[in-house]
Formats: structure tokens, C-alpha cells, sequence
């Protein structure tokens, strides 16, 4: 009887130490150095299993079956696609989390790694903070503050669950035609490089002892982030969204490129194809510059993005050949593909591609090594799941304090008075009845502008939290103040008024990508008669909400004042701190302002340079307690 307990418990030990030597798994161990984790991983993979990573789906089409069944890599947010409307972070999370739960019981547990559109704040998601876009942030020339709102936006993304933003654009826009221009901090891409600053703030510092190239995220609050459109997005001609760049290889590495390098020594962790061409080729087949400029040269260890349906815009009309585009995007040296829906499509093709050795093995290997390298160092295999006490920092008031300091150092104060002698601004906080006119002052989806709460931008005030500039207005002056409010109002109305003076608040109505392109640059009607009927009878100061300069010079004779105010987001007490002198204008144009749209494309330093305002142009204004004047 003791012999055969003795047996019994033998065979049970033996049994016992099988099982724990299967448990141990290489990559599943963070003592592991990256590259044995990443190798052991490899080994063991199917080539059903590697095209799953390579694939990034909409949340739309997204379940844990489809997860597990097709061992997907990666989920997205597209603009404006939310689990549901006004979501909470509690809901985020919970989507976030039913879907990584899919890809955990797969048969290797690779978690996925879910990206959105975070590119001023966690822009897609109710009650989030609403940065200043980056045409406005590059005004300030301010590494630092920018770094700040990536460490912010950060939190704001981790505090739904998500793990990945398509941010920064270092797109160098030389257009304003071009829809996106708002996306772009400069024309100039020295002010491009320098707000590469944010990559570390989304991401982390860079340990001192990192490899170049090498991509880096520093844990739970940060992010991966995604240095987008490479190559050339902003240089297309007349501004055309998704078009043609034509410039020589020394005008693109000069212009276009540096940001990249710039972004590459901080780590980034992905990168993002352009939709646009260099020179007739289409940058998503362009295997020159992502295989061998990108990842040889620049040694950039991260994963290559395509953008949505990027691949299938290779051939005119879209997917019209779409094994063609598989091939060619794949060859060309992109990593993750953003499908985003007919993904069974995608997974078929790529796998008889390689399976008819058109594409290399070890060219799937290179990506999926990539991609797996991303999600190692970010710590996602032993994190996988959302953290629930991160979600306090959506919208939090710390957030919000920091959105409204960067929007009072995004305004350019282009005029100010008639005469030197005469300046309007800053405005006093006690007049007896002051009139707020405009279609912008009011409405905080209007300043918010384009990628907000959904894809191109939302219009009125209940779609999410923050403070429009009229509000401000109203909780910045005196008690004592009368604030009246008329949208569009006639000259009549203005002239017997009895107002002491008038802010105007107009501009361009909300866009983005393809939708914003615009020939004429003009701001939105009724703004140029809202600006005839209240200047042409009182003192005014005119803001111009805008995601890029505007036709204005036909109003400048006829205003006091000229303020812009770019996309502020929603703080928007930051223009009104500036307006009545708590703060001072600082911000300097990082934008050619144009006299006529005949003149574009025209920058810096071209020969045919004659702008209305200049780059590098602002007046300043003291802050009114430096003048110890009134309160």
C-alpha cells in the first residue's frame, strides 16, 4: 500500500515538473532580455499567426471571436468611432478590454495594441481635454509645454484603455491650401523638429543608454506614438490632400525629412505612411525611402503603419488591384496594415503571396519582429489590460489648466490700434456695455476644429466639455459689465448700442483631411459682413478661429485689432486671459500669412516673398499686472 502511494505521488511529481516546464515560456518572461523574448516568440509561430499581427482592424469589425479566430495584432478608433455616444472611460475600457480578452486566449496570448487618433488630446472621447491644434502650438516655439501636452494627452488615451496614438503630424505643410495644414506646427521644419519634443512626452525619456532607433515607451501611463505621414504629406502640390509632392531628393531631405530623424533618436515607436507621392510614386509603395532610407539609414527599429485603406489608394481607382497592393505595400517595407474592415480580403492575399514565395518570409518576419518588439518593450504582454484608476485623468482640471496656458501662448496678435499710440488691446475689464459678435464665439466645437469627438469636427456646445470664448468673456470681466451677445448683427443694431467696444469672433468652420482643402481661403459667411457691421461703426478686435491665415487683408483697415487665434480647443478662457491683459501677447506667426491666395504657395525665404504679416511676426503686449494699471 505504501509502495503504491509512493508510485503514485512519483508519477504525480513527474507529471508536476512536466507541467511547469511547459508553463515556462521564454517570452513570457520579463527578466528575458527583449531580443531572446522576441526570438523564442518567432520560433514559435505559424505563418497564419504572423499575418494576424501584420493586421489592424476597426473596433467596428472587431469582437474577441474575430481576434482569436484570425490572431489579429492590432485594433482601431477611426475618427469619430466610439463604443458609444458620450462614452465614458469606463466604457472605453471595457470594449478595450473584451477585445484584448480575444487576443489573450489565443493559443500564444499576444495581446493586441489598439490605436486612435489622439492628436490634440484624446480628441475622439466625450469630456476629454481639447489641446490647441499644432498650427497653433507651433507658434509658441516651446518644446517643453508640447512635451507637457503629449505627457497629458498620454494619460487622457491610457485613461480609455488605449495603448497607441497616431500623433505627432510632423508634417511640414507649405500650403495652406492643403485641409490638414492645421495638423502642421510650421512651415519652417526647424519649429517641425523641435516639437518632435512631444514624442518623449507620449512616450517617456529615452533611457541614456538606448540604441538609436530603438523604440521606447515607458509603461502603464505612456503611450506609443506614431510620427506621421512619412514623406512629404504637406509638400503636395496646391495643397492637394493625398496628391503629388514634386520637389528634388535635396529639397525632400531638407524640407520634408528632418523631423524624421529627429523622431527616430527619441524613440518613437511607429511610423505612419504618407497616402501622398514623391514625384508620381506613391509613398505606400516607395520602398527606397521605408526599407531603405527609414529602416537601413536611419536604423529605425519600430514598426511601419500604412494609413486607412492606405494600400488600396496605390492603384487609381482604389483596390481596383488589390493583390497588387498587398505586394507592393508589404515589399515596399510596411509592417502593420490598417485594412481597416475587409480584413479576411487583406489575410488571404498576403497569405497566398508568401505562399507563392512573391513575398519572402523573411520580409514577414522582418514585420512581425517589429511589431512584437513595440509591444515588448511597452510592456504590454505583462499589462495587457486597461488600468482602471488611470481613468481620473480624462478631462482632469490639471489638463485643462495646462490646455488654457498653451492656448494664451498660441495667440498672434497681428494689429493693435490704429496708430502706434492707439492700441486697443489690452481691454479694459470695466466698460459699462460691451457687444460679443461673431459666429465662433459661442461654440465650442467651431474653436475645437476638425478631429474632435468625431472624424471632421462637431458644431455647438453640448457634444462635449469646455469653455467657449464668449463664456470666458463673460466670467473675465467686471461684475459691473454688460455683455451682449449677437451672432451676426446689422449696423443698426451696432450703431445705436451704446457699446463701449466689440469683440468679433469668426473664422473657418470645423474640417479635416480631403474635406478642408480649400481654393479660396476665405472665412466662413456671415463673418466678412458680421466684420462690415460692427467695425465699420465702433472699436473692435477681431479673432479669427482658423486652422491655417486666411483671406483677411480686405478687413485689416477697417479693425482695431487683429487676433489669431488658430484652433484653440476647449479652454478657451486662455484667449480671454489674454484679450483683457492677465496675460501678455507672446506668440510669434510660424505661418507666412498671405495677402492673396494668387501668392501661394509662398514661405519663407522665396523669391517672391510679399506676405500681409510675415513669418516670425507678433506684436507684444505686457501682462497688465507687470503695469500695475487696472485690476
Amino acid at each position: 500500500m505504501g509502495m503504491n502511494k509512493m508510485r503514485v505521488f512519483l508519477v504525480f511529481l513527474c507529471l508536476w515538473a512536466a507541467v511547469s516546464e511547459a508553463e515556462y515560456l521564454k517570452y513570457k518572461d520579463p527578466k528575458q532580455p527583449l531580443n531572446t523574448r522576441i526570438k523564442d516568440l518567432m520560433q514559435r509561430m505559424t505563418l497564419e499567426e504572423k499575418i494576424g499581427q501584420m493586421t489592424q482592424i476597426e473596433r467596428k469589425v472587431a469582437s474577441p471571436d474575430v481576434m482569436k479566430q484570425y490572431f489579429i495584432g492590432s485594433v482601431l478608433s477611426g475618427g469619430g468611432s466610439v463604443p458609444k455616444p458620450k462614452a465614458s472611460p469606463a466604457d472605453w475600457m471595457e470594449m478595450v478590454n473584451n477585445i484584448q480578452k480575444g487576443s489573450l486566449s489565443t493559443r500564444l496570448g499576444i495581446p493586441m495594441i489598439y490605436g486612435i487618433d489622439a492628436v490634440h488630446g484624446n480628441n475622439n472621447v466625450y469630456k476629454a481635454t481639447i489641446f490647441p491644434h499644432n498650427v497653433g502650438l507651433g507658434v509658441t516655439r516651446d518644446p517643453q509645454l508640447v512635451k507637457r501636452i503629449g505627457a497629458a494627452t498620454a494619460l487622457e488615451v491610457r485613461a480609455t484603455g488605449i495603448q497607441y496614438a497616431f500623433s505627432p503630424c510632423i508634417a511640414v505643410c507649405r500650403d495652406p491650401r492643403w485641409g490638414r495644414c492645421y495638423e502642421s506646427y510650421s512651415e519652417d521644419h526647424t519649429i517641425v523638429q523641435k516639437m518632435t519634443e512631444i514624442i518623449p512626452g507620449l512616450q517617456g525619456d529615452l533611457p541614456a543608454n538606448s540604441k538609436k532607433g530603438v523604440p521606447f515607451v515607458a509603461g502603464k501611463e505612456k503611450v506609443a506614438a506614431c510620427a506621421k505621414h512619412f514623406v512629404g504629406d504637406g509638400g503636395t502640390t496646391r495643397g492637394l490632400d493625398e496628391n503629388n509632392t514634386v520637389i528634388d531628393s535635396k529639397g525632400l531631405f531638407s524640407i520634408h525629412m528632418p523631423a524624421y530623424y529627429d523622431s527616430v533618436s527619441k524613440g518613437v515607436s511607429t511610423v505612419m505612411v504618407s497616402y501622398s507621392s514623391w514625384n508620381g510614386k506613391k509613398m505606400h509603395a516607395n520602398g527606397n525611402l521605408i526599407n531603405g532610407f527609414l529602416k537601413d539609414k536611419l536604423k529605425f527599429r519600430g514598426f511601419v503603419i500604412s494609413d486607412w485603406e492606405g494600400i488600396d489608394r496605390i492603384t487609381s481607382p482604389p483596390h481596383q488591384n488589390y493583390t497588387y497592393s498587398v505586394q507592393a505595400s508589404v515589399l515596399a517595407g510596411i509592417d502593420m496594415i490598417m485594412v481597416p474592415e475587409n480584413f479576411q480580403e487583406f489575410i488571404n492575399s498576403l497569405t497566398s503571396l508568401v505562399k507563392s514565395n512573391a513575398i519572402p518570409m523573411t520580409r514577414i518576419d522582418d514585420a512581425v519582429r517589429r511589431i512584437l518588439r513595440v509591444k515588448f518593450v511597452m510592456g504590454l504582454f505583462e499589462d495587457p489590460l486597461a488600468e482602471p484608476s488611470l481613468a481620473k485623468h480624462l478631462g482632469s482640471q490639471e489638463h485643462r489648466e495646462l490646455a488654457r496656458d498653451a492656448v494664451r501662448k498660441t495667440l498672434v496678435l497681428l494689429k493693435n490700434g490704429k496708430g502706434p499710440h492707439s492700441p486697443l488691446l489690452p481691454l479694459p475689464k470695466k466698460a459699462p456695455k460691451i457687444l460679443v459678435a461673431g459666429s465662433h464665439a459661442d461654440n465650442l466645437g467651431f474653436q475645437c476644429g476638425g478631429w474632435t469627438i468625431e472624424w471632421q469636427g462637431v458644431h455647438g456646445n453640448d457634444l462635449t466639455d469646455g469653455t467657449t470664448i464668449l463664456a470666458a468673456i463673460k466670467k473675465t470681466v467686471d461684475p459691473s459689465t454688460q455683455v451682449v451677445f449677437s451672432e451676426n448683427p446689422d449696423a443698426s443694431f451696432v450703431k445705436s448700442g451704446g457699446f463701449s467696444h466689440a469683440i468679433v469672433v469668426v473664422g473657418e468652420v470645423p474640417y479635416a483631411e480631403m474635406f478642408g482643402d480649400s481654393t479660396n481661403l476665405t472665412i466662413t459667411d456671415p463673418g466678412p459682413s458680421t466684420i462690415k457691421n460692427v467695425c465699420g461703426s465702433m472699436k473692435c478686435v477681431v479673432v479669427v478661429v482658423s486652422g491655417r491665415p486666411v483671406v483677411m487683408k480686405p478687413y485689416v483697415n477697417q479693425i482695431d485689432a487683429l487676433v489669431a487665434a488658430w484652433l484653440p480647443g476647449s479652454e478657451g478662457q486662455g484667449v480671454a486671459d489674454v484679450l483683457f491683459g492677465d496675460y501678455g501677447f507672446s506668440g510669434k506667426l510660424a505661418r507666412t500669412w498671405f495677402k492673396s491666395v494668387d501668392q501661394l504657395p509662398m514661405n519663407v525665404g522665396d523669391a517672391h516673398y510679399d506676405p500681409l504679416f510675415p513669418f516670425g511676426f507678433g506684436l507684444t503686449t505686457p501682462p497688465r499686472n507687470a503695469r500695475g494699471s487696472e485690476s
